[in-house]
């Protein structure tokens, strides 16, 4: 049991300060609104069989699931970055899903957002990069379980 709570203490310790709260709550915001773009249809999305026909027609195959998972990672990693709980495996997924969005839907139309290039998913990758490596911050669930006793 020791080398789960070590385990866990590493995963959830850091030593970042407060700024990381200034990325962790708009960027958890826009992921969390995204992915229920995705999963729900709210917010003018598509939900998941018109989000999942689009991924299917892009290639990303089969559709529904990959929609699934990527409306699930975007939603519940958004609201663990807003929580600051498990900060570094949200941060992590979330950096995934925007090296898969990049290349599999951006890339080809240059950087800028207006001609939907990557600049926006760009931006993303780089500020969940920062918190895989940063953690979640001060103001967190993260740093609260990591200080307790074993």
């Amino acid at each position: 049991m020791s080398n789960i709570h070590s385990f866990a203490r590493r995963l959830l310790a850091t030593d970042a300060g407060w700024g990381t709260l200034a990325l962790r709550l708009p960027v958890g915001i826009i992921f969390a609104a995204h992915g229920a773009q995705k999963l729900f249809g709210w917010f003018g999305g598509y939900g998941l069989e018109g989000t999942g026909q689009w991924m299917a027609s892009i290639g990303l195959a089969p559709g529904y699931l990959m929609a699934l998972l990527a409306g699930a990672a975007e939603f519940l990693g958004g609201f663990a970055l807003i929580a600051g709980l498990l900060v570094r495996p949200a941060a992590a997924t979330l950096a995934l899903a925007m090296v898969i969005a990049i290349f599999s839907v951006h890339i080809d139309k240059g950087l800028f957002v207006a001609n939907n290039g990557y600049e926006f998913a760009l931006a993303l990758l780089a500020i969940t990069v920062a918190l895989v490596f940063s953690g979640a911050g001060r103001a967190s669930l993260d740093r609260v379980l990591s200080h307790r006793p074993a």
